[in-house]
């Protein structure tokens, strides 16, 4: 624990401790509301906020930068001036502390391409959050640190004046790519900090020809890498974390000329229904060291209820990544084989697996497809078809395209092979058919590993233009040809088209910029 002078930021507090033990973040923590659950993690509750606030998002609009932003729903411009007024915001708050905490970590285990990120904060709970979320320098690291790359002011317990122009509430998350800084302000939600720092990555890894992706990795006995994408709900966590193979990461990585490296130094679990028969893994992993965001905790036996989602369906586990027994440090592994990309289709129509010509991949990756069920979103009566470019579109900075054209590049010269794999509904949509069985999609998962899928004989969907295997050890034909498993022929083609209609609607926002010729699903 090393104390630092902040006051070249404006910050003039002189208590502030720099990277201080897990042991001392629990004693602070401690003294401001946290608890320790019986399993030795700390539990928190971060407020008001629960979850990220996307609508309060704002990125500096900059003649440097502007031209290389993707503008819009995802990416709101602000003024450089509204910017200096939220950081001289957030300074001034800063300043009002008795103590603060410094962060210095890395993002990225590539040395070659990490960027030294720097945390200033008030909260003890957000430092430890940080220090397992970011990759840990070692002591003569530390010391050898020097300047960092970019820095997060974290005022969260202050909110964001109305008043400044560009704010939309008192909630505000605003980076300036020329300051190289992100100020956030009016809420205490830990994953503010993380996905920042993502965001960050989305940026400036593409600018040296490196692709930043949304996706988990793991690495085989024979060091074959899998890329495993896919929205919230697809399975992408918990096929990632396969016992018989080493995981790189859960949710962030970059794919350079050399290989595949995690941007993360831990992981950020959802919490709800764990459980050690589910993810035995992730259960055991929440100890001593780790944060519990907005779990329900019995006050006297320390118990964490993971059912309960009183506060919020959106509880959430962050612990170092070599808390995951099979975890793979460091978190890098060679050019992928095999990329997954993972969707729950609620309407029961995709096949469970099909082979992707890289096209199709480029297709299925700029819609970045998955369906919402009844039940999951006030108003959701059927399955609702949901769409995020590149799996990730709420984190991107450069257009969706610029991503796309990067890993279709990339497969091109590393030779990989891409699989669409739907975890979603068979038999009929949602209310009518059943869900995949997780035993048949770890059968397909495995088959793709052990290359048994690829020499497999094949049949094309007639209305998704699909290469379908016809064949898969422990999963039966019935399944791997969806309208086998409808009782309804008619009404499988007619959930089919409909589906396609979607998809092609959705792509048609991106088709006429592309300057490679990516082909839809359908002809």
């Amino acid at each position: 624990m090393h104390s630092i002078d902040l006051s070249h930021y404006g910050i003039y507090v002189r208590d502030v401790l720099r990277n201080p033990s897990r042991a001392k973040l629990y004693e602070e923590a401690l003294a401001h509301g946290a608890i320790i659950t019986d399993s030795g993690a700390l539990a928190v509750n971060s407020g008001a906020k629960t979850g990220r606030s996307p609508q309060d998002k704002r990125v500096v609009e900059h003649p440097a930068s502007s031209a290389h932003v993707w503008w819009g729903d995802v990416n709101f411009p602000m003024t450089e001036h509204s910017f200096f007024i939220n950081r001289r915001r957030a300074c001034d708050y800063l300043n009002t502390r008795p103590r603060l905490y410094v962060q210095d970590g890395f993002a990225g285990w590539d040395p070659t391409y990490r960027l030294k990120i720097r945390v200033i904060c008030e909260s003890a709970y957000h430092a430890l959050f940080m220090q397992n979320m970011l990759i840990r320098p070692s002591r003569e690291g530390l010391a050898e640190f020097g300047e960092p790359d970019f820095v997060i002011y974290n005022a969260g317990a202050f909110p964001a004046n109305t008043y400044t122009p560009q704010m939309s509430s008192t909630t505000s998350i605003c980076l300036s790519l020329e300051e190289r800084e992100l100020v956030i302000l009016g809420t205490q939600y830990a994953g503010e900090m993380k996905k920042g720092v993502f965001t960050i990555m989305n940026y400036v890894m593409p600018k040296q020809e490196v692709l930043s992706m949304h996706c988990a990795a793991n690495e085989g006995d024979q060091g074959d890498t899998t890329l495993f994408f896919g929205l919230s709900g697809t399975g992408k966590t918990t096929l990632s974390a396969d016992p018989r193979r080493r995981l790189i990461g859960d949710d962030e990585h970059c794919w350079s000329d050399e290989g595949i490296f995690n941007i993360e130094g831990g992981c950020y679990a959802k919490a709800i229904h764990l459980s050690p028969e589910k993810e035995p893994q992730i259960f055991q992993a929440v100890r001593f060291g780790a944060v519990l965001e907005n779990v329900a905790v019995d006050p006297e036996t320390r118990f964490v209820d993971y059912s309960d989602d009183s506060i919020t369906e959106n509880t959430r586990a962050a612990y170092p990544i070599e808390f995951i027994p099979h975890a793979k440090t460091p978190c890098m592994g060679g050019h992928p084989r095999n990329i997954i990309l993972l969707t729950c289709d609620a309407f029961g129509v995709l096949p469970p697996v099909s082979k992707l010509t890289p096209e199709q991949t480029m297709y299925h990756f700029i819609n970045g497809y998955t369906a919402k069920v009844a039940g999951t979103e006030m108003g959701i009566t059927e399955p609702k078809a949901t769409f995020s470019a590149c799996f990730g579109a709420a984190f991107l900075v450069w257009p969706p395209l610029k991503y796309a054209e990067l890993l279709a590049d990339k497969m091109r010269r590393h030779d990989a092979q891409a699989w669409l794999v739907n975890t979603g509904w068979t038999g009929g949509g949602y209310g009518e058919g059943r869900r995949m069985d997780l035993v048949h999609t770890r059968a397909i998962i495995d088959a793709i590993h052990d290359g048994s899928l690829a020499n497999a004989p094949t049949m094309e969907d007639p209305i998704f233009h699909l290469s379908v295997p016809t064949e898969c050890r422990g999963v039966s034909k019935e399944i791997l040809i969806p309208q086998n498993a409808w009782q309804d022929v008619r009404a499988y083609q007619t959930a089919a088209r409909k589906l396609v209609a979607r998809f092609e609607q959705n792509y048609a926002r991106y088709a006429g910029a592309l300057q490679t010729e990516f082909h839809p699903i359908s002809s």
